[in-house]
């Protein structure tokens, strides 16, 4: 699949689902509290959807899959790193962590984003991972520009996560965004030494090419494996983890368009 730039006006529709995006992580945000479930905050979410006029990107994906996801969000707890199932019985204690994602439809363009925060007060050690990957986020967006490769954005993520003593998460990446919530280029959060593996490749992005940015942050060993409902990551060592994602445009000049910002 060739990546393809989206016209000004493919652009302005992207930015309304992200912005609904937006107010369905804000509404989950305002809701997040001991005691709730993330049955509940699924809830939430597919109602802002709903308001909006918009469809939910993971409900049913992939389409024709053996296990097509069953909800809105995906909502993924301390050692989960991404596509946990919501459910009414999984309830939110103090201390916790809490990855929430969500996708939206507008107009057949898709708007895709997700943080991580804690669950009331929460230990300085799983705040301070909170913050170096919301700051690798920070980074890897200002490192995307037009005329950049693809490749130099992974380096510059990979380099400041293990310069604070964490893992980078190898098997998942961030991906174009646009009519499909998968599209090229694929935007690794690492990149490997030498020549790259083979498959891989690395883009000169050009003004209108759009895509989710995403780094998985393990407080331990990277590893990481799916449980037994096909879709929850888990860190394999059991350690916390954490996922911060924009969808973005590049622009002619300067640092990206947040597409998923409010």
């Amino acid at each position: 699949m060739a990546t393809i730039p989206k016209t000004p006006d493919e652009l302005l529709i992207m930015r309304e689902a992200g912005r609904i995006n937006a107010r369905a992580h804000q509404a989950m945000r305002e809701a997040v509290q001991p005691g709730i479930s993330t049955g509940e905050l699924d809830r939430i979410a597919a109602d802002v959807l709903r308001k909006h006029g918009a469809t939910a990107a993971f409900l049913g994906y992939p389409p024709g899959g053996p296990y097509p996801f069953p909800a809105t969000i995906t909502a993924s707890v301390n050692n989960e790193l991404v596509h946990g199932i919501p459910s009414p019985d999984r309830i939110l204690k103090e201390g916790d962590i809490i990855s929430l994602d969500c996708g939206t439809v507008f107009n057949g363009y898709v708007g895709d984003s997700a943080f991580t925060m804690g669950v009331g007060p929460i230990s300085d050690e799983a705040q301070r991972l909170l913050d170096v990957t919301e700051t690798a986020l920070k980074i890897g967006i200002d490192k995307a520009r037009a005329g950049t490769h693809t490749r130099d954005i992974s380096r510059t993520i990979q380099r400041y996560i293990e310069g604070q003593g964490y893992s980078v998460v190898r098997e998942y990446t961030g991906h174009g965004v646009g009519r499909t919530m998968h599209e090229d280029p694929q935007v690794p959060n690492w990149w490997p030494p030498g020549r790259p593996r083979r498959g891989w490749h690395s883009e000169r992005l050009q003004p209108g090419v759009t895509f989710a940015l995403e780094p998985m942050v393990n407080m331990g060993h990277p590893a990481t494996e799916v449980l037994d409902d096909h879709w929850t990551v888990v860190t394999l060592d059991g350690a916390l983890c954490a996922h911060f994602e924009h969808t973005i445009a590049i622009v002619p000049d300067g640092p990206p368009l947040i597409l998923t910002a409010l």
